[in-house]
C-alpha cells in the first residue's frame, strides 16, 4: 500500500478497507511502519517500537470499529503490559521499567480493534506544553521542523500530522491534547471528568483534571473512539450519564443558533500575538456565517489565580512522581531534569493547608463557568496565545539554571519560593498556554479545532469549552466546522523545508 493511498484515509476509512478485504491489516501496518521509518528520524515522534506485538496482532481475527488500524500509544499513563514505559524520564528509561498490566484506556483502545505498534514521545512526566525531554530529545513539528508540535502529547500529534498513523493516543491534564492539536493542524477533544476511564491505578488523576483520548485528523475518528472508550469503570469516583445517541451518529445533526461567548484576552493579562487574534477572528467569522451568534464574554474568573492554583497542583504532582520513580528505580536526583526537580522541590515545601486552599478554589471556578454557560452554549478562546514556538524557545534560560542549582540543595524550598525564580519560570511557561487549564480544573469537556494557518505556514487552533456532558455538542459543532472549512486534505509536507 503506497503512502498516498494510506494517508488519504482516516482511521475509519482504513478500517473500512480492511473489513471489505481490499487491504489486509498487515498491509496497513506495513504502510504505517514504512512512513515511520521514513520520517521519524527527523521528527522524533515515536520513541519505542512494538513491531513483534503488532505483527502478531495483524494476523489475529480482530474485531471492533477500528479493526486492523495502525495506532500509537502515548508513553504516559497509557500502560501496555510488559512494554517499557519511561514517561519521558531517564531513570525509567535506563531501568527498562515495564507495567505488569494494561491501563484501562489501553484495554479499551485495543477492544476498538486498533493495532498498536509503538509509543510516542512526551516531556518528562508530561509537565510541559512542549515535547523536548532530555531522555529522548525533542519532537519536531511536521509543518516546520524548527518548531514544537506542542505537548505533552507532542509525539502523538507529530505522528498523526506526519501521516504515520491516522490517530494516536493522547491525554490532557492542562491542555496536553488541545495544545498539540493547535500546533499541528489536528482535531483534539478533551473529554470531561469521568467520561473516559483513567484506572486502574490512576482513576481521577489530579482530582479529575486529567483525561485520556486521541488526536485525530478527522472529527468522526474522535467521535467513534469516544464511543469505544467512554463509560463507567469499576472503582471510578463517578458514573456519569451516557449520551442518548452515539457520538458518531450525533455528527449528522449540526447544532443550530448557538450563543457563543468569546474570550479574546489572555487570562494572565498579557498581550496576545497577532496570529492568535487572527485565528480567533477567522473562527468567529466562520461561526457567524453558519448562523451562530458570537459576542465578547468570559466567565468571572481570576485567570492569574487559576493559573497559580493549577501550578500548586502541578508542583505537588511532580513531587509525587519524582519520589515514586526514585523508590522504584533507586535513581538519584541527577536522573531528573532540572525543571522537574525544581517543581518537585516546591511541591514538597507546600503545606497541606496551602494545597487544600488552592484546591477548594476549583469549586469557585466550576460555579463561575456554570454561570457563564447559563447565558452561552460555549466559550470560545484561542487555544494558544501565539504560534507554535521554536524548539528550545521555552527552555529555562541558562542563568536561571545556574541560579536554581544551589537553591535545590537547600533542605527547604521556601527559599526557592521567596527567590521568585520558579514563579517566573512558571509564568513564562503559562504565558504561551494560558487558556487551556480552565477546562481541566472544572472537569468540563473542551476541544481545539484547526481553522487558521499563520503567515509562516504554521497551524493555530481555536478552543471551545462546553458545560459538563457537552462532548456531543462539541463534536456536532466540530463536524459542522470541518464540513465548512475542511482541513483533512491539507497535511504538512515534512519533506520540504518551510520558511
Amino acid at each position: 500500500m503506497k503512502h498516498a493511498e494510506y494517508a488519504a484515509r482516516d482511521a475509519l476509512g482504513l478500517a473500512g478497507l480492511i473489513a471489505a478485504g481490499e487491504i489486509t491489516a498487515a498491509e496497513a501496518l506495513a504502510a504505517a511502519r514504512a512512513r515511520c521509518d521514513a520520517v521519524n528520524g527527523r521528527l522524533g515522534a515515536v520513541i519505542h517500537r512494538m513491531d513483534a506485538i503488532a505483527e502478531a496482532r495483524a494476523d489475529d481475527d480482530v474485531t471492533g470499529p477500528f479493526a486492523g488500524v495502525p495506532f500509537l500509544l502515548k508513553d504516559l499513563f497509557q500502560d501496555y503490559a510488559g512494554v517499557p514505559g519511561a514517561s519521558g524520564n531517564r531513570a525509567l528509561r535506563d531501568a527498562g521499567w515495564a507495567p505488569s498490566a494494561h491501563a484501562e484506556i489501553t484495554r479499551r483502545f485495543l477492544a476498538s480493534g486498533v493495532n498498536v505498534f509503538g509509543k510516542t514521545n512526551t516531556p518528562e512526566f508530561g509537565a510541559k506544553g512542549v515535547t523536548e525531554p532530555a531522555a529522548f530529545g525533542p519532537t519536531r513539528n511536521p509543518w516546520h521542523h524548527e518548531h514544537t508540535p506542542g505537548g505533552s502529547s507532542g509525539g502523538s500529534a507529530a505522528a498523526v500530522a506526519a501521516g504515520i498513523v491516522p490517530m494516536a493516543g493522547a491525554n490532557d491534564g492542562g491542555g496536553s491534547i488541545r495544545i498539540p492539536a493547535a500546533c499541528c493542524g489536528l482535531f483534539g477533544l478533551k473529554p470531561g471528568r469521568a467520561r473516559v476511564p483513567g484506572g486502574p491505578e490512576r482513576s481521577d488523576t489530579m482530582h479529575g483534571a486529567n483525561a485520556d483520548h486521541v488526536l485525530t485528523r478527522s472529527v468522526r475518528d474522535s467521535a467513534a473512539m469516544l464511543d469505544a472508550t467512554a463509560g463507567y469503570e469499576p472503582g471510578a469516583v463517578a458514573r456519569i450519564e451516557a449520551p442518548t445517541h452515539s457520538y458518531l451518529d450525533a455528527l449528522s445533526r449540526p447544532p443550530a443558533g448557538l450563543r457563543i461567548g468569546m474570550l479574546d484576552e489572555s487570562p494572565l493579562g498579557l498581550p496576545l500575538h497577532a496570529e492568535a487574534e487572527a485565528a480567533l477572528a477567522t473562527t468567529g467569522t466562520l461561526l457567524e456565517s453558519l448562523g451562530h451568534h458570537v459576542e465578547r464574554a468570559a466567565p468571572a474568573i481570576d485567570g492569574l489565580q487559576l493559573g497559580q492554583d493549577f501550578l500548586t497542583m502541578w508542583f505537588t504532582q511532580m513531587a509525587v512522581a519524582v519520589d515514586d520513580v526514585r523508590r522504584r528505580t533507586g535513581a538519584g536526583v541527577e536522573a531528573f531534569e532540572l525543571d522537574t526537580r525544581a517543581m518537585a522541590h516546591v511541591g514538597r515545601a507546600l503545606a497541606a493547608s496551602e494545597y487544600v486552599t488552592a484546591y477548594n478554589r476549583w469549586q469557585g471556578y466550576r460555579h463561575a463557568l456554570a454561570d457563564f454557560h447559563t447565558d452561552y452554549d460555549l466559550l470560545l478562546t484561542p487555544t494558544l496565545a501565539g504560534p507554535p514556538p521554536r524548539i528550545g524557545a521555552l527552555a529555562t534560560p541558562r542563568w536561571q539554571q545556574l541560579a536554581l542549582r544551589p537553591l535545590l540543595r537547600l533542605p527547604s524550598a521556601r527559599a526557592l519560593i521567596r527567590s521568585g525564580i520558579v514563579e517566573q519560570m512558571a509564568r513564562d511557561n503559562l504565558r504561551h498556554v494560558p487558556f487551556t487549564q480552565l477546562a481541566n480544573l472544572t472537569g468540563t469537556p473542551a476541544m481545539s479545532v484547526p481553522l487558521h494557518t499563520t503567515a509562516a505556514g504554521l497551524p493555530l487552533g481555536s478552543q471551545f469549552v462546553a458545560p459538563p456532558g457537552g462532548e456531543t455538542l462539541l463534536l456536532r459543532l466540530a463536524a459542522e466546522l470541518e464540513a465548512a472549512a475542511p482541513w483533512f486534505d491539507a497535511p504538512p509536507t515534512d519533506d520540504i523545508e518551510r520558511p
